[in-house]
């Protein structure tokens, strides 16, 4: 074992629930509804569908929206959830596990590097990780597996030397099509999504140690 590699939305931080609930919002006032099915498309990354949000919504409603003002009004309500959000259950307790263990440590994020570094920074965290790769590095996002191939090569390391952390069914898959063992978080919005072909689900990384993982992982490869 030489690596992990972290996805950030909704594994590191819960912020796809603020992203689904703020957009839950706008349909509302329209008088429609924003099933889950729908932006189960594009949670964890957009690579697998060209769903967008404003285009179902004006389908729904019939006429055009407002796009520029949903989005502003959107943003801000949802800016003001996530920093409510705290750091999801363990992981810090995995990254210190890890650098105990001289393990490098990865993001891969569909998200861009902005956002990315700009969380990881307001929580404290960035100087964990060895390499941070982002929507900015590559062409297609999750599940496309470039995002871990990137994090891979920038960490030196072979995919059956890494373990990858995801929360969203585009993830899980992006990271098995990159040759990787992966284990399944999801957080509250992503539970309800089938997450079965991951090597590994768990309820949360306080449910098992990272010595733990990687004693399962030596059973199952």
């Amino acid at each position: 074992m030489q690596a992990l590699i972290f996805d950030f939305d909704g594994l590191i931080l819960d912020t796809e629930t603020p992203d689904y609930q703020s957009w839950q919002e706008v349909y509302k006032r329209y008088g429609v509804e924003f099933p889950l099915e729908k932006w189960a498309q594009i949670v964890g990354g957009r690579g697998a569908s060209e769903f967008d949000p404003f285009d179902y919504l004006e389908e729904l409603v019939g006429e055009p929206v407002d796009r520029d003002a949903i989005w502003i009004e959107r943003r801000k309500y949802n800016a003001e959830l996530i920093t409510r959000q705290p750091i999801l259950p363990g992981v810090v307790d995995y990254l210190d596990d890890a650098k105990e263990l001289n393990l490098k440590l990865g993001v891969a994020s569909s998200s861009p590097e902005c956002w990315v570094h700009g969380h990881l920074t307001r929580l404290g965290m960035l100087d964990y990780f060895d390499a941070i790769k982002t929507s900015d590095d590559v062409e297609k996002e999750k599940p496309d597996p470039a995002l871990f191939l990137r994090v891979l090569e920038a960490l030196n390391a072979a995919p059956d030397q890494a373990i990858v952390f995801e929360d969203s069914p585009n993830g899980v898959l992006g990271a098995k099509r990159a040759g990787i063992f992966c284990v399944a978080v999801p957080n509250p919005l992503t539970a309800k999504l089938s997450l079965d072909h991951a090597d590994l689900v768990l309820g949360s990384l306080a449910e098992m140690s990272l010595a733990e993982v990687l004693a399962e992982k030596e059973k199952r490869t």
